[in-house]
C-alpha cells in the first residue's frame, strides 16, 4: 500500500533511536499516523513541529497497518506561531481538536480551511476571529453544525442576535429578549457581518464542543489546550 498526500502535522512522538511517530491531518486521507524513520533526528526534529505543512508518502504492507511516512517540509509556520503566545495556543488547541476526527476519514473542505486558518496565525491581525470561525466549521464537520440561517422562533433572517445553547439555532434580538439570560450571544462575524470578538466566538463554539460534541466522541469536556486558549482570550 502506498499513497502521497499533503498534510498538517498535529503531533510528534519520539520513537527509539531517532525515529518519530507522526500524526497529520491530510487533504485526502484525513487524520493519519505513520512512523517517520529519522523523524526524531537533530536534522529533522526542528522541522517536524505541529502546524508544519508536509509532503507525505505513506507506505505499509496492509492498509490497516500504521505504516511509515517519508516527510518533506512544504511550509514551516514555527517562526510566526512561536513569536505570538496566543497564536501558539491556538495552534495547540486546533491540533487537539482535530484529533477528535475519526481516523482516516477525509474532510477535504475542512483541510483547506485549516490551512487557511494556520497561515493566518500570527500573520493576519484578524486571525483570532478567523480561528473562532474555524471552530464553527469544525463543529459542522463533527456533525454538530449550528443553524444560523433564520430565527428558530419566527423564521426571520434579520437581526439575529442569540443562539440557543440546547439546539444551536439562531434567535432574533426581539424574540429572544425574554430568555436573554439563558441564550448565547451570536457574534456578528459568524454571520459574515462586522463586529464581535474572538472571545465571544470561542464561548459559543466552546459550549457546543464541550457540551455536545465531546461526549459523542468519548471525551470528557474540552481538551486542556482548548481550555487554555479560552482562558487566554477571556483575560484579554
Amino acid at each position: 500500500m502506498e499513497w502521497r498526500d499533503e498534510g498538517m502535522l498535529l503531533t510528534v512522538r519520539r520513537l527509539g533511536e531517532g525515529g518519530a511517530l507522526l500524526e497529520a491531518f491530510t487533504a485526502a486521507h484525513g487524520r493519519h499516523a505513520g512512523v517517520a524513520p529519522g523523524g526524531g533526528s537533530r536534522r529533522m526534529a526542528p522541522l517536524l513541529q505541529p502546524g508544519a505543512q508536509l509532503d507525505l508518502v505513506w507506505r505499509a504492507r496492509l492498509e490497516s497497518h500504521t505504516g511509515t511516512y517519508r516527510a518533506e517540509l512544504i511550509r514551516s509556520r514555527a517562526a510566526a506561531i512561536m513569536s505570538d503566545g496566543r497564536a501558539l495556543a491556538a495552534m495547540q488547541a486546533a491540533a487537539a481538536l482535530l484529533r477528535w476526527l475519526p481516523e482516516r476519514e477525509p474532510h477535504p473542505a475542512l483541510y483547506a480551511r485549516t490551512i487557511e486558518m494556520a497561515d493566518a496565525l500570527g500573520a493576519d491581525p484578524d486571525w483570532p476571529r478567523r480561528y473562532a470561525a474555524w471552530e464553527l466549521a469544525l463543529l459542522a464537520e463533527l456533525g454538530f453544525g449550528l443553524d444560523l440561517e433564520r430565527c428558530a422562533l419566527t423564521g426571520a433572517r434579520e437581526d439575529l442576535a442569540w443562539i440557543s445553547p440546547r439546539t444551536g439555532r439562531a434567535v432574533t434580538r426581539a424574540a429572544g429578549a425574554p430568555w436573554a439570560d439563558r441564550l448565547l450571544p451570536l457574534p456578528p462575524f459568524f454571520l459574515g457581518l462586522p463586529g464581535g470578538d474572538a472571545a465571544e466566538g470561542l464561548r459559543v463554539t466552546g459550549h457546543f464542543l464541550g457540551a455536545h460534541a465531546a461526549a459523542a466522541f468519548g471525551h470528557k469536556g474540552l481538551p486542556p489546550a482548548r481550555a487554555r486558549l479560552a482562558q487566554i482570550f477571556a483575560a484579554g
